[in-house]
Formats: C-alpha cells, sequence, structure tokens
C-alpha cells in the first residue's frame, strides 16, 4: 500500500535538501547578476572624488560594471551580487592572483553615486571612499 504523502512532509525534505546543498556550496536557487542600478547610470566619463585626498581619477563608464572593482583592472574576476535594490548595490569579487573586494555603491542621481570599497589589490589592503559624478562624454 501506498502512504499518502503530506505538504508538510514536503516541505520538510525540500528545506533538508536546500540546507544539504547549502553546506556542500552548492547553490539553491540561480542567483541574478542583473544589477539594474548600475545599468541605469548615466553613460559617460566619470570624475571619482576620494575622501582621503587621492588625486581624482576619470574612468569611461559604459555599463556601470566598471565602477565595482576600482582597485582591480582582471578582466577574469568572478563575483558575488550581495544587495541589489533600486537605489544601491553591493558586489563582492574575487581576481585570482591579484586579491579580493567588496564595493557598495549607493545611487543619489543618474549621475551621481558614493561608493565604499575595501579589499586585497597585489598582496596590499585597500579601503576608500569616493564620491563619483558624470562629468562629459568619454
Amino acid at each position: 500500500m501506498m502512504k499518502r504523502i503530506n505538504r508538510r512532509m514536503i516541505g520538510g525534505f525540500a528545506a533538508a535538501c536546500g540546507a544539504g546543498l547549502l553546506a556542500f556550496g552548492i547553490p539553491v536557487a540561480a542567483q541574478s547578476d542583473g544589477l539594474a542600478m548600475l545599468s541605469g547610470l548615466a553613460k559617460g566619463e566619470w570624475t571619482l572624488k576620494y575622501r582621503d585626498g587621492t588625486p581624482e581619477r576619470k574612468i569611461c563608464v559604459r555599463s556601470g560594471l566598471e565602477l565595482i572593482k576600482l582597485r582591480h583592472s582582471a578582466p577574469n574576476c568572478s563575483r558575488f551580487v550581495v544587495e541589489d535594490d533600486a537605489s544601491k548595490v553591493t558586489v563582492q569579487y574575487t581576481c585570482p592572483g591579484n586579491g579580493y573586494g567588496r564595493t557598495n555603491i549607493r545611487r543619489e542621481t543618474g549621475n551621481l553615486v558614493q561608493i565604499e570599497s575595501q579589499g586585497i589589490a597585489s598582496g596590499q589592503p585597500f579601503q576608500f571612499s569616493a564620491e563619483a559624478r558624470r562629468t562629459g562624454s568619454c
């Protein structure tokens, strides 16, 4: 005879499987990597003003992703989106052989963001806060 399976049993089984997958580092659900807030920023030349007195830096923003890893130029970095909402994103990234970082970007307008980032680049720790503002065309 076949026993009837109720919803509570299925829910418990699903939770146990999910916990088991997490224990092995296997993601339970696919993660969205949209970062819609960044793609909504104005394209063009942006000027970064560092709060610690470091000289200004200009970068060309084409997708908004350029603002995530300002201390790492390697193209082979992987990233994990920690937070992704309409006004801010937090991304943790790893660049094999060159370090890692965690960047938080808060949108004030489509032309102005606040950036906080920290990590290791070329074996040295870094931490900075900066304001980035669109200042022209690339």
